[in-house]
C-alpha cells in the first residue's frame, strides 16, 4: 500500500485521477480518505476519482467512476470528467455535471465506452450530502448515533422514464438526486465493483449485501483504518479477488468543522481565477 499523507484541499482545486493513491484529505466539514489500486500493478487504470472544492470551500464534490475499456479511451474520458469537474466546481446542484457527462459519453459511443459512477456533493453550511448514482454499486452510510451501517440508495420506481443508468448507454436518461443530512461522525463509503465482485468464504461474489456485512463487522473507532481493514479482510478471504480489476474506495466522514470566514470573504475574488488542477492521469 502507498504511504499515507494528510493534506488540506484548498478553494478552487480539483484533485484525483486514475493513478494509484492512498490519501487523507481535509475539507470544510469533511475528512476524506481516497484509496485506489489499478489492475495488476499498472500505473493507471479504469477507475477514476476526483474531489473538488469551490471558491468559498463550502461545496465539496466527489466523483467515483468505473470506465469500461483501457488505455487511450479511458484517458480521454478521464480528461473529460476532470474538465467537467472544473467547470462545475462552484455549482451546488450537480445535475448539470451528471447530464453533461452522459452527453459526452453519447458522443463517444461509437467506441462503445460507458461508465458507472457516483457523484456526490457536500454543502458544509447545512451538512447536506447529495448523491447521484449512474448504475454504480450504492455507497454505504454509517450513522454514528445508532452505530449502524446501511445501503445509501433511492429505491423509487420510475417506470415512466429511463433513469440512473450507466453513462453512455442512453443519451436521454434522467438522473435523480438523493439528499441526506450528515451529522458529526457519520460516514459514507463508496467503492468500485472490484469490491462487490470479490469472493466470499464460499467462493461466491460478495455482492452489495456481502460488502455491507463485511463493513458492519469492522471497527469504526478510527475511520482512517477502515479502508485498510476492509482490503485486508477481502485479501484474507481470497488474495486474488482484488487483483482482477481496478480497486477504488472513497470514505468521507462529517467532522462538523466550519468554513473559515477568510474563505467566504475571498470567494468573490477567486471566482475570477482559474481552478487549480491537482490531478494525476495515466
Amino acid at each position: 500500500m502507498i504511504a499515507n499523507s494528510s493534506e488540506r484541499m484548498q478553494c478552487m482545486e480539483v484533485w484525483g485521477g486514475n493513478r494509484a493513491t492512498d490519501r487523507d484529505i481535509e475539507a470544510p466539514g469533511l475528512r476524506i480518505w481516497a484509496y485506489s489500486r489499478p489492475y495488476s500493478g499498472s500505473a493507471s487504470g479504469g477507475d477514476v476519482y476526483y474531489l473538488s472544492s469551490c471558491a468559498s470551500g463550502r461545496i465539496s464534490r466527489m466523483l467515483l467512476a468505473d470506465v469500461s475499456g483501457h488505455g487511450e479511451a479511458v484517458s480521454k474520458i478521464a480528461i473529460g470528467l476532470r474538465d467537467l469537474m472544473r467547470r462545475n466546481v462552484n455549482f451546488i446542484c450537480q445535475s448539470r455535471f451528471v447530464s453533461g457527462m452522459n452527453e459526452q459519453f453519447a458522443e463517444l459511443n461509437q467506441e462503445g465506452e460507458f461508465a458507472t459512477a457516483l457523484v456526490s456533493t457536500f454543502f458544509a453550511p447545512t451538512r447536506t450530502y447529495s448523491l447521484c448514482n449512474a448504475g454504480h454499486p450504492p455507497p454505504l452510510l454509517y450513522r454514528k448515533a445508532s452505530s449502524d451501517w446501511s445501503e445509501l440508495s433511492d429505491r423509487q420506481e420510475r417506470a415512466d422514464v429511463i433513469s440512473d443508468i450507466p453513462w453512455g448507454v442512453c443519451d436521454q436518461a434522467a438522473y435523480f438526486q438523493h439528499h441526506i443530512r450528515l451529522e458529526t461522525g457519520d460516514m459514507v463509503l463508496s467503492y468500485s465493483d472490484a469490491v462487490s465482485e470479490s469472493k466470499d468464504v464460499d467462493g461466491q461474489q460478495l455482492g452489495c449485501d456481502g460488502v455491507l456485512r463485511l463493513v458492519s463487522e469492522l471497527d469504526v473507532s478510527n475511520p482512517a483504518d477502515l479502508i485498510p481493514a476492509l482490503v485486508r479482510r477481502i485479501d484474507e478471504i481470497d488474495p486474488r479477488s482484488l487483483e482482477k480489476d481496478d480497486t477504488t474506495l472513497l470514505l468521507c466522514e462529517a467532522t462538523g468543522s466550519a468554513t473559515p470566514l477568510k474563505n467566504s470573504l475571498l470567494a468573490p475574488f477567486r471566482l475570477f481565477g482559474r481552478v487549480a488542477d491537482k490531478t494525476e492521469l495515466g
